[in-house]
Order: C-alpha cells, then structure tokens, then sequence
C-alpha cells in the first residue's frame, strides 16, 4: 500500500519540464553535498543507516526508563522536542488521561518555554509520581532546557540521590563537547548522541526523537520502516513523476511566486495538530531568511471552519492550503437515528462518523478552491507509525528540494541568535555589560 498519495489536481499548478528539472538538480544537490548548508545532510540517508545497535540500545535504555518511573520528562525546545510530541501525540489515545490505568508511562515535556506557572503546576503534579528524565541538547546551555534541567536534576536527585538519579536521567547531546555532555560524564548519565551533521528540526528519526517515542510505547521500528520506504521513493534515482515529495517542492515554490505567501497546513484529526507544529519549525526556520519563504501557518478542521474559515474563505487571496488527508479511522461509531429528530439529523442515521468528517473535507476543499484557494492533497492510509514516519520523510525531502529551489540554504538559521543577544543583555549575563546598557535605553 502506498504511504503516501499526493493529489496536486486542484493546486491549478502544472508541472512543467522546467520545473521538473530544477526540482531534479535541488535533488541531487541533497546527495551530492554541493549545495549550500551540506555540512547538515545527514537526515537524508538516516533512516536507512540507522543500525540494528543502534535501535537495540535505544529501546533498552527506553525500557529501563518505563521501569523506573511512570512519568518521564522530556526536556527540549524547537527541533529537541517538537518531532517527539508530534509523533507522541499522533499515536496515543486523546483522552489517555482519563483512564485510570496506563499501560505506559506518561511522557511530558518542559524547557520548551519560560513559564513559571508552567513549571509550578509541573513540579507541583510530579510529586505524586515516580519521576525521570530525558535531557536533549547539544550545548547543554540553550536557556529555556538548561533552566528546566537545572529543577528537574534536583528535584530527582533530591528525591533518589545521586547515585539513583544515574538510573533516572538520560542526556542526548553532543558526541564529543559541549556542557551538558561534560556534565553528563561527570555524572555518570547514558547518552546518546546528536549526529553533528543532523539539524534539530531534521531529528525526529535520531535518538532525540526516538527514545522519548520508546518510552511513550511508539513503535519506533514501524516508524522507522515507514521513513526508509519514503526515502527510498523520493531518492535522486527516481523520476519527478514518481517522486511525492519533489512534486510537492514544485508546487509550493510555483505558488509561491505566483504570490501566494502563506501556506496552511490542516486535518481533519486533532492528533494530528502537532504534526502541523512540527512542520511549522521545519518549513519556517528553512526558508524563511534572505526577505524570502512562505509563511506556514496551520489549522486543525473542522474546527476551524468555526474561526479561521471566514478569512481563508474570502480573505486576501495569499494564502493556499496543503490538507493531511487519513484514508481510514481506527475505530467505528454509528450515528443512531432519533425518533424526535429536533436536531433535524436523521438523514445521518446509519453512517459512520468518519463518513460525515469525509464529506465535510470534501465539501471544504470544493468551496475553498472555489474561494480561490489552491488546495494540496497529502493522503496517508490511517494513523499509524509506518504511515506517520512516511510522512515526516516526505516534508523533510520536501523542504530540503523547496529550499534549493527557493535559493536559500535550508538548513542554517542565523535569525534565531537576535532574540537571545537581547535577552542576555538585558538578564545582565556576563560579558554582555555594554549591550546591556545600549538595549535598556532602548526600553
């Protein structure tokens, strides 16, 4: 079964020659090394060089980790926990919460923000619970995990010692240097390594994704499975025409310089909500440097038909849409009839909810094509690990050929440092004692 169907029909884009040829060499660039930021291209092999070693030792520390405690943190920011909750939160039930019995520890996650109501209601729930931790970083001195780390490493070693804590905390860091991986030798913690030439947004497939999916009970062989079979159908070998993820790139980029600057990312399936955010750091902080990129912007329908419909509807006619489309649900329920029918839905009496949520993609799509909103079609079978692992693959070979295509390098982001510099100065952190007098006049 295909994993991945793309339907470009209703974009009103055509290939041409032209561009099947530019998407070609933006391709082969991927394989090649010769383009701009090829020192970070070790994402595009990686599912299929990931060894049998490899993937045992990540699932034996992932067991290890669920005997332990039955809430792990996992600490990161940006591409060090986005990929992970993504996929987290595609495969677990939505009301996990509720009942009153897990079969896997809950994972959570901190150092993704600053919050301090956040991280209170955080402490304050973890003091009923066996607790670890995952730490990701390559520096180990990104402000907001280094922060969340600093309490959590207490709060376990407060608890357990630090002989335990050993048992209970795991770093996923630089091979060689960097803070927390001094730290972690000193401490004694297992860990894994961050492959240098791997970008946090391009990740997921590496230990930073996979050990926090092991524990939460993904099964990271099925998505790993799903991810070589994209990169297998996307490689530098395969035509345009059976190459999902270049046609997609083509798409975008022609749009793109047709003026259409926004691009939304939707489902029908709430679980699939932060895939979107995912996609959102990986396309974002890819092409948008240089005055250049399409903005990505997401939606999860239908409910956002009740709010953000309006506008894409009948708004400025920027924007155009790329809907992830699931072929199949899990599980079954009937819409019984009613024999008062006040709420006049009798006409549905008999279909399956999955057959209502189908036409109501369906219909949308019509209308927003209508409306003048190109439309982008990316089915995959059901929600699933293989299915899910394809379609990470398929965005992460998109962005990279849409970036060459665009003309940027897609795997650096000198734009993120701005904030930080001010930040410093203003928390006056040594060596930023001039800036910081230059930033407050400025406040």
């Amino acid at each position: 079964m295909e994993l991945i169907k793309l339907d470009i029909r209703k974009s009103g884009v055509e290939i041409t020659a032209e561009a099947k040829a530019e998407a070609a060499r933006a391709n082969e660039l991927l394989y090649s090394g010769k383009g701009a930021g090829n020192d970070f291209l070790g994402w595009v092999n990686l599912p299929s060089s990931i060894s049998a070693d490899e993937m045992a030792a990540i699932k034996a520390e992932a067991e290890h980790l669920r005997a332990k405690a039955d809430v792990v943190v996992c600490i990161g920011i940006g591409g060090s926990y986005l990929g992970a909750r993504a996929v987290l939160e595609a495969m677990s039930n939505s009301f996990e919460f509720l009942r009153k019995e897990h079969k896997n520890p809950t994972v959570v996650f901190a150092g993704q923000n600053i919050s301090e109501d956040y991280t209170y209601e955080l402490m304050d729930a973890l003091k009923e619970h066996s607790i670890a931790a995952i730490v990701i970083s390559k520096s180990g001195t990104t402000t907001e995990p280094a922060i969340a780390f600093r309490i959590i490493k207490e709060e376990i070693e407060r608890r357990y010692g630090k002989a335990e804590a050993r048992e209970r905390i795991v770093a996923i860091t630089d091979k060689a240097r960097g803070a927390l991986k001094t730290l972690a030798d000193n401490e004694g913690y297992p860990t894994f390594v961050i492959p240098d030439n791997v970008g946090g947004r391009f990740s997921v497939l590496t230990p930073v994704g996979m050990l926090p999916l092991a524990v939460g009970g993904v099964d990271i062989e099925a998505l790993i499975a799903g991810a070589v079979e994209m990169e297998k159908a996307t490689a530098a070998d395969k035509s345009i025409d059976e190459n999902p993820s270049a046609q997609y790139a083509i798409v975008r980029n022609a749009l793109y310089r047709e003026g259409r600057k926004i691009e939304l990312l939707g489902s029908y399936e709430p679980r699939l909500q932060y895939i979107n955010e995912w996609w959102k750091q990986l396309y974002g902080e890819s092409e948008g440097k240089e005055g250049k990129g399409i903005f990505p912007a997401s939606v999860t329908l239908t409910a956002d038909l009740h709010s953000m419909g309006q506008y894409i509807q009948e708004g400025e006619r920027t924007l155009f849409e790329t809907i992830i489309s699931v072929a199949a649900p899990a599980f079954k329920v009937v819409i019984e009839s009613d024999k008062d029918n006040l709420d006049g839905l009798n006409y549905l009496a008999g279909k399956r909810i999955s057959e209502v949520n189908k036409m109501a993609e369906l219909g949308v799509q019509l209308a927003h094509v209508d409306g003048n909103v190109p439309n982008i079609r990316v089915e995959i079978p059901r929600i699933d690990e293989r299915s899910i692992g394809a379609l990470l693959y398929f965005f992460e070979k998109a962005c990279g050929i849409s970036g060459y295509m665009l003309g940027v390098n897609p795997f650096n982001q000198p734009g993120v440092e701005a904030y930080k510099k001010n930040m410093f100065a203003l928390l006056d952190k040594p060596g930023y004692e001039e800036a910081s007098k230059e930033i407050k006049k400025r406040l």
